[in-house]
């Protein structure tokens, strides 16, 4: 959809693809967003932030009323579709973490216009509801897996369940999910030495996997750049590794780079938000749990949907107004750049 219809933004980007959070709350505690273990603590001992506002975020969960109901974000999905919106991915927080996720999913697979239904989970709750988040009409997922060494996992999530996430990215593969993508958060200093591990662990199991460089989003205010590990280093480890070929992108607002393994078992990813920012295609735009529209994942905005949407506006009304916040989405991130402020919640709030 072009035109007066579609959800345009002022640098003449066209919004496809809506990320809808379900949760704020998540099972883990992971070094990149809510690193409040006491092995993230002693990571984090003696690095001092350097970021204006780095305060550390008291984190207060949303409160379950102020959440959207299923029925809410089933109107929201509806308006958004009929504006253009194509691609929906539900995140969190751990999206699983609320109930009968089964349920929304059905709903929002029939919606007309929504052509690509994914899920993103770290994967510990994922295997009980797989099947029947299959049969709602789920079509992809991705896991979060950011280390194969079940000690490290525990050091980074603050969770004890590599086991559980193993199976439930074999189980998504056995039920059909495709594809199947495992996401990696690369943070120098604790993970980065198992770069090629991982990258073998997707070829040996023909997976899709992204290696993401560490961004400003966590709630201790603790990132510095020089724990990211850049995309182009990332890709000079693998290139020497591994026998790699070019991907062509899937479509022009692709957040990774891609390449495939030769033997074409097996793809890799890189998205390098901070080294190598890509704001110039991007078509996202997110609703938070609390029905907050944020246009940019680093921005210090948000948009209030919630409450229009509980004053009664009708469908049009909600639409034009979603038109207007999409007209403002920001031309660019700003990391790296002097007087940078990160954005006032933590990525769990956000939604990925």
């Amino acid at each position: 959809m072009t035109g007066s219809g579609a959800l345009i933004d002022s640098q003449g980007r066209v919004l496809r693809d809506l990320r809808v959070s379900l949760t704020d709350r998540c099972n883990f505690r992971c070094l990149y967003c809510l690193p409040e273990t006491e092995a993230a603590d002693s990571f984090y001992r003696g690095r001092r932030p350097h970021l204006p506002g780095a305060t550390p975020i008291l984190r207060q969960w949303v409160p379950r009323a102020d959440l959207l109901s299923f029925e809410e974000i089933e109107r929201v999905v509806r308006i958004a579709a009929s504006l253009g919106i194509q691609k929906v991915r539900l995140t969190g927080g751990e999206p699983l973490l609320r109930h009968n996720a089964e349920v929304l999913v059905a709903r929002l697979a029939r919606i007309t216009g929504i052509a690509d239904l994914a899920l993103t989970t770290n994967g510990l709750l994922f295997a009980p509801q797989a099947r029947a988040l299959r049969d709602a009409g789920l079509r992809r997922v991705s896991f979060s897996l950011d280390s194969l060494d079940a000690a490290n996992f525990k050091k980074i999530t603050g969770c004890d369940g590599l086991g559980h996430v193993l199976d439930s990215i074999n189980l998504a593969q056995q039920l059909g999910f495709h594809p199947v993508k495992v996401n990696a958060v690369m943070i120098r200093g604790m993970n980065d030495h198992e770069i090629e591990a991982l990258a073998g662990f997707a070829h040996e199991h023909n997976l899709s996997l992204r290696f993401i460089e560490f961004m400003p989003l966590d709630s201790g205010r603790a990132w510095l750049r020089e724990m990211v590990v850049p995309g182009a280093e990332l890709l000079a480890r693998l290139q020497a590794r591994f026998d790699l070929r070019p991907a062509a992108a899937d479509n022009p607002a692709t957040t990774a780079k891609r390449w495939t393994f030769s033997d074409g078992r097996g793809e890799l990813g890189i998205i390098a938000p901070v080294s190598e920012p890509f704001c110039g295609q991007c078509n996202r735009i997110r609703l938070t749990a609390d029905g907050k529209v944020r246009t940019c994942l680093f921005g210090l905005a948000e948009h209030d949907l919630r409450s229009r949407l509980r004053e009664g506006l009708p469908d049009p009304e909600i639409a034009a107004w979603l038109k207007g916040v999409a007209w403002q989405k920001e031309p660019q991130h700003h990391i790296g750049e002097p007087g940078f402020v990160p954005p006032p919640a933590s990525m769990s709030c956000i939604g990925g």
